[in-house]
């Protein structure tokens, strides 16, 4: 998988954070630059190990699946997407207070990083070269979760659901993509 696609699968991932940071910004009357680092560091971090972790267990079950994987990994994005768009569509009401909690921040970082645990799965069929792949998510979602608290500091919560549209997008495009190379139907 090349870098730009793995970037793009960064992108597609880090939306969730990235919404969650926009919050965690509104929520800051002034910005805070440690606070800020820290919630870019949670994120980044989280999204860069759940994919190592789906890896590894592709790894065990490839054997198993290769005869099919594009479709595993076509459904898999494409649910993920799926979800995104649908969380998108459908807002829910923001309850949050105005507090830094670590202990909230990390399950918020293990919540938004679940569909990265999936798209390890996928890495481990496509013979993914990992650590580039890890790398490339985990700083692609520190810089964006990092620009999402100051975007909401300053723009307030107008960008988040289209920050997660645009994820589901480019999530569901890459499953397409994947299926479609491996049928034979698209060769880039």
């Amino acid at each position: 998988m090349a870098f730009l696609e793995l970037f793009f699968i960064g992108v597609g991932l880090s939306m969730d954070a990235f919404a969650v940071a926009v919050c965690k910004g509104l929520n800051m009357r002034k910005i805070n630059y440690r606070q800020s680092f820290i919630i870019a560091l949670f994120f980044g971090a989280f999204q860069a190990i759940m994919p190592l972790i789906g890896w590894a267990l592709g790894k065990q079950f490839e054997q198993y699946i290769t005869s099919y994987d594009h479709w595993i990994a076509f459904v898999l994005l494409a649910y993920i997407g799926g979800k995104m768009i649908y969380e998108a569509c459908h807002e829910e009401a923001d309850t949050e207070e105005n507090r830094f909690d670590l202990k909230e921040l990390f399950m918020l970082a293990i919540a938004t990083s679940i569909d990265a645990l999936a798209v390890g799965i996928t890495f481990a069929f496509l013979q993914v070269e990992i650590f580039q792949a890890i790398t490339i998510i985990g700083c692609t979602t520190f810089a964006l979760s990092l620009v999402g608290v100051f975007v909401g500091n300053r723009f307030g919560s107008r960008y988040k659901n289209k920050a997660e549209l645009a994820g589901g997008i480019i999530l569901i495009v890459i499953g397409l993509k994947i299926l479609l190379e491996h049928l034979g139907i698209l060769a880039i």
